[in-house]
């Protein structure tokens, strides 16, 4: 008896060194990944909402100066273009790459011929370099030598569109370039989601007489609510969060036609003057905006289930 009694203490201890064991290969595996996270962009999040409420030009001491920064933006008529525009380009790019890449989907999903190479030639703009896809988009919608332009003028336009250098164009263009270039992408993920769907369903609602349309809009599109959802959020964030292809088309112009939130915050921070503080203050911005428009997306996929 005193024997077992000597023996349990050791056997617990033998398991509980076993288990702290297991547990510290575990964390090891996620150790390297949660660092970078906390040094790249843990601390230099919490560092930025600090510096939202400071002056720093990167030369001089910080300077904490309150609300000042956010109470300066309401009249910065940069600020407020570039507020518009990234409402007008999101609201503009995230319903017609959803319904182009839906479309893609549904007709790829089809058996056609040719099909892995239309999936593929549809998937390419998106892998493609950004800068070659750029240039060559810049000079399909040239306005004095652009296929398009001459086209229209075969067909007798006269006032033709100057496209990426008008002030009236400029939004529609960067609008129908990031479609063509995402929407393969997105046409991927509808795909493995109609790959997905109860077949049967189908067939069911095809002996009770009902036609393709109907099928797709009351059987197969409900089934795609969840991928839907995916799909918008998606699309949300990285419209609000766009940068790259103003850059390479319009470099935020005409004016401040194209300028959006994350261009000003660029040039705010690191083209003029560098203003760290006020170029942090403008993130916040656009922080609790998508932080609001993915609630309210939540929220509203809630309430339809």
């Amino acid at each position: 008896m005193p024997e077992t009694a000597q023996t349990a203490p050791a056997v617990q201890k033998k398991g509980m060194s076993k288990g702290l064991r297991g547990s510290l290969v575990a964390y090891s595996f996620i150790a390297p990944n949660f660092i970078g996270f906390c040094i790249f962009t843990l601390i230099p999040m919490v560092f930025a909402i600090g510096l939202a409420f400071c002056d720093w030009d990167g030369v001089h001491a910080v300077e904490f100066i309150g609300l000042q920064n956010f109470i300066d933006l309401l009249d910065d008529n940069t600020f407020k273009a570039s507020f518009v525009n990234t409402i007008v380009y999101t609201v503009g790019t995230v319903p017609l790459t959803l319904v182009c890449s839906l479309g893609l989907a549904v007709l790829l999903n089809q058996k056609v011929k040719c099909r892995n190479f239309f999936r593929t030639v549809s998937f390419f703009p998106y892998v493609a370099s950004l800068v070659a896809v750029a240039a060559v988009w810049n000079m399909i919608f040239s306005p004095s030598m652009g296929p398009v332009n001459q086209l229209l003028a075969s067909l007798g336009v006269e006032n033709l569109p100057r496209w990426a250098a008008g002030k009236e164009t400029a939004m529609l263009t960067v609008i129908l370039f990031s479609v063509w270039k995402n929407m393969g992408y997105y046409m991927v993920i509808y795909l493995a989601g109609l790959q997905g769907t109860n077949l049967e369903l189908n067939e069911a609602a095809e002996l009770d007489g009902a036609n393709k349309w109907q099928i797709f809009w009351h059987v197969v599109l409900p089934q795609l609510r969840p991928t839907t959802f995916f799909v918008i959020i998606m699309l949300t964030i990285s419209s609000f969060k766009v940068y790259d292809q103003m850059y390479m088309i319009t470099q935020g112009g005409p004016g401040n036609a194209t300028m959006t939130l994350v261009y000003d915050i660029y040039n705010v921070a690191f083209v003029n003057t560098p203003r760290y503080g006020y170029a942090s203050a403008i993130s916040m911005v656009l922080f609790v905006l998508v932080l609001i428009v993915t609630i309210v997306q939540f929220r509203g996929s809630a309430a339809n289930e």
